[in-house]
């Protein structure tokens, strides 16, 4: 009795990962020109034209990025950044005029992601989403309190730094809160030990863009990032300034 020969079948094409979308804007033109634009490339797009109908929004609906204009009615646009940047896992893009390099600055400060001048380009904005959804995309499977599980972990001058778990434990084992990029920029730091690092190299390992002259989110970012890991933030020795250059990690103080 003669074997059937078997015909392999084709894999199934994986197809690409919903990405949740919460967009922020009171312009109703911009609301619908990006529910249908972002939606057509993989994004689940949920839209607020305030900060109450967010607020709603991102307590019912799986979000990972949000998507805020400075400029909004009643409660603005950094307001809300700060209440999502304290009660939820989510990343933050914030979107101001050109001219409103104060509101960038500030939304930097408050622990946003990145940030979008109006007007913009609509696949500069797709992948920029995709960008900050992969970098902050925690580990899915958390280990129980007590089981084993092997880490691998840098030291970030008192400081431990997690990269299973992308967090960072202070001194006496205290969970210390950081953004994506924080996470990203320390990271990149702990792999480049006591090499000074241009402010473009920095943000094309972090972001995978040139530096502008005029952006100062790397510099905002590492001074939040001082505050919470140097002794003395106004006297840094764990990421030092190196005039001329750049920064430089220096492991051991």
């Amino acid at each position: 009795m003669h074997a059937i020969p078997t015909v392999p079948q084709p894999m199934p094409e994986s197809k690409p990962q919903t990405l949740g979308v919460l967009v922020v804007d009171d312009d109703p033109e911009i609301r619908e020109m990006l529910m249908e634009y972002l939606g057509e490339h993989d994004c689940a797009v949920h839209v607020a034209a305030d900060c109450t109908e967010a607020r709603a929004l991102i307590s019912s609906q799986p979000i990972s990025v949000a998507l805020l204009d400075v400029g909004l009615p009643g409660e603005d646009g950094l307001s809300f950044a700060r209440h999502l940047r304290e009660l939820h896992d989510v990343g933050i893009i914030m979107v101001s005029g050109a001219g409103e390099t104060i509101d960038r600055i500030v939304g930097l400060e408050i622990g946003a992601d990145d940030y979008l001048a109006k007007p913009f380009e609509l696949r500069e904005l797709r992948a920029r989403l995709r960008s900050v959804a992969r970098r902050y995309a925690r580990v899915s499977a958390r280990p129980a309190p007590g089981a084993e599980h092997a880490t691998r972990r840098l030291r970030v001058g008192e400081c431990l730094l997690d990269l299973d778990r992308q967090q960072l434990f202070g001194a006496n084992g205290n969970d210390i809160p950081v953004t994506a990029m924080e996470f990203n920029l320390l990271r990149v730091f702990a792999e480049c030990p006591n090499r000074p690092l241009s402010r473009d190299t920095i943000l094309d390992l972090t972001q995978n863009r040139d530096w502008d002259p005029f952006d100062r989110s790397i510099d905002i970012r590492i001074a939040r990032l001082r505050r919470k890991i140097e002794p003395d933030p106004y006297k840094p020795c764990v990421i030092r300034t190196v005039r001329g250059v750049g920064y430089m990690f220096c492991p051991t103080p």
